[in-house]
């Protein structure tokens, strides 16, 4: 087995920008990887002895190739941008082939470079790469297969974001992006482009509005700056009034004192993947997206007028992790990924077929709660939970609130709610 394969990061202004070290590294090589552009940057230099392999649409084979070359006894060497373990092939390359088989011999990172440019400290940055994936633009409601994703919701939660763009998710449709997910005003854009080249470009500190109409030279860096104070909100226990509700007869939603025990019976991680069935105005499932920050819910509602509702309140939250459909349960649930939880606070009639497909498809260690007001839902619901052998608890909340009454106060009872806990074991 040859000398460990020299992972070398290599930017824009080619062999001049390289150490003596990875000079050595490259003149030695036998075999060459790299994508066709880096490869062109270093072929100048090389011995006509070298074999260079572009690795443009292979990147799986890669692994396969340094590891036949080395058990030859041949010295190879792969060229990544910038800083292989920084969004580069560095952590794949390791991952295949072990820490021992790979020296890393990196540049500085096009994104540090970037923010040198633009004079700002980037030790707090969030860094995030869109560069891989055609997203198509973002929509209210899109999901996390969708390639601006990971972008937009650490735009709901960081002040200074780094990102390593690509050439369809260029800085343009990042500020659509951000716009549509209601960060109009939030950021501001910067753009440092063609890095280390004689036509260098740098745009500073751009409206949003401004950068989604623009185009700006490839490759590029996109830096995102809040100018906005983060939203001022807590994360949970919002008071009923904060939700638009149904007009003028109010009472379509999960009411604060059943909507604080209900989250808390689901037992939500910050990843967790939640159903939110029967979602009236949205209220517990917005809720558990602002606890599941970096998770997702998939919400559904039946009536036209509540599903609205949902949607109003969702973009008055800016919850880009939460996704409504109008429609029946169970009908495209088939279609959303296995949840860690699930709410049911309304089963338009279909509630222990609703049980059972979601006791089928809970993760394990799941949680499926689920609101009551009728003695028969709580019946069928307990039944359907105890022919499927599934341990459960109800919680009986009779809840009253004070009210005024002349210059003195007085309780007035809400009506009591059912509330039904069961968990899938873990096993």
């Amino acid at each position: 087995m040859s000398e460990p394969c020299a992972l070398i990061g290599i930017l824009d202004d080619g062999w001049s920008g390289l150490s003596a070290q990875a000079h050595a590294r490259l003149a030695a090589a036998d075999l060459i990887v790299g994508a066709r552009r880096t490869l062109e940057l270093v072929a100048p230099q090389l011995p006509f002895r070298v074999k260079q392999q572009a690795m443009d649409g292979q990147l799986g084979r890669v692994p396969a190739w340094v590891q036949e070359a080395r058990e030859a006894g041949l010295s190879v060497a792969v060229l990544a941008t910038g800083d292989p373990l920084c969004h580069g092939i560095g952590a794949f390359l390791i991952g295949k082939l072990g820490a021992d088989a790979i020296e890393v011999m990196p540049a500085a990172s096009t994104l540090q470079l970037a923010f040198a440019r633009l004079k700002k400290t980037w030790q707090s940055a969030r860094i995030v790469s869109v560069h891989s994936r055609d997203a198509g633009e973002w929509s209210v409601g899109a999901t996390p297969e969708h390639g601006l994703y990971g972008l937009v919701r650490a735009a709901a939660g960081h002040a200074l974001i780094g990102v390593f763009t690509g050439p369809e998710n260029s800085p343009d449709r990042i500020a659509r992006a951000l716009i549509a997910a209601g960060h109009g005003d939030d950021f501001r854009l910067s753009v440092a482009a063609r890095l280390g080249l004689p036509d260098e470009s740098v745009a500073a500190d751009l409206p949003l509005a401004d950068a989604a109409a623009r185009r700006f030279p490839d490759p590029n860096i996109v830096v995102l700056e809040r100018i906005a104070p983060p939203d001022p909100r807590a994360i949970f226990g919002f008071d009923d009034a904060d939700f638009v509700q149904r007009t003028p007869e109010k009472g379509l939603i999960t009411k604060q004192e059943a909507r604080a025990l209900s989250l808390a019976k689901l037992r939500l991680r910050p990843d967790s993947r939640v159903w939110d069935i029967g979602a009236g105005s949205g209220s517990v499932g917005l809720e558990a997206a602002r606890l599941a920050r970096h998770g997702h819910v998939w919400a559904i509602e039946k009536n036209t007028a509540d599903a609205a509702n949902a949607r109003e309140n969702a973009r008055r939250l800016k919850a880009s992790n939460y996704t409504l459909v109008e429609g029946k349960a169970p009908d495209g649930l088939d279609a959303w990924p296995d949840p860690d939880a699930v709410f049911i606070g309304g089963s338009g009639g279909e509630l222990a077929e609703l049980i059972r497909l979601v006791l089928a498809r809970l993760r394990p260690g799941g949680r499926l709660v689920m609101n009551f007001i009728t003695l028969e839902n709580l019946a069928t619901a307990t039944a359907a939970l105890g022919a499927a052998g599934v341990a459960w608890d109800v919680v009986q909340l009779q809840a009253s609130r004070s009210q005024p009454i002349l210059d003195m106060h007085r309780l007035a009872a809400h009506n009591p709610v059912w509330i039904v806990s069961a968990g899938k074991d873990a096993s």
